[in-house]
């Protein structure tokens, strides 16, 4: 997918008159990318579309105008948009209690790396994870990650040719596995 530039955003000004419908749009589009495994972990597959809106909702909540600050918004969020060879996520772990999300996130060290993707008949694929920046610690995992899955071309062809994706996570504190996904 081609890159987010300068010229492919709104000015604050009409970002701020296109904000609803454009909003709208977005969250109808997010809807058919998540995956949840289980009940506490998700997993939602970014796209130009989303980054798109992600660099937006950043500059205006930043008040960014200047191109320098707009160049680094676009440097920050144009690698989680696919090049075409991958797919990319960004995983979050969610608890609702304080208390219940901190023992979680303790337990679930390296979690990210248990996560897992099959493409038809092709073999699993575990990603890279978090290439901008550590996001665990020696004592907890972050609750949100960011994951490159690396395919194969003959995996893109059978994707591009209907073929279904399995995804699912095998930690030893936390198992499950959506299969296929539509």
């Amino acid at each position: 997918m081609q890159k987010l530039s300068r010229t492919d955003l709104y000015s604050l000004e009409d970002y701020a008159a296109s904000r609803a419908e454009f909003r709208a749009r977005v969250m109808a589009h997010k809807k058919h990318r998540r995956v949840d495994l289980g009940e506490h972990l998700s997993l939602f597959f970014e796209d130009r579309l989303t980054m798109h809106y992600q660099v937006q909702e950043m500059l205006r909540a930043e008040r960014i105008f200047e191109p320098e600050g707009i160049q680094e918004e676009l440097d920050a969020y144009n690698p989680l948009i696919p090049d075409g060879c991958n797919l990319k996520a960004t995983m979050m772990l969610q608890y609702e209690e304080i208390g219940e999300r901190r023992a979680a996130l303790a337990q679930l060290l390296d979690i990210e790396h248990s996560i897992w993707l099959k493409v038809g008949e092709h073999e699993s694929v575990t990603p890279v994870c978090d290439e901008d920046l550590e996001r665990s610690t020696d004592t907890k995992t972050s609750s949100v990650h960011f994951l490159r899955f690396e395919l194969t071309p003959a995996m893109v062809a059978s994707l591009k040719d209907g073929e279904r994706l399995a995804l699912g996570v095998d930690h030893p504190r936390y198992q499950h596995t959506q299969n296929p996904v539509a």
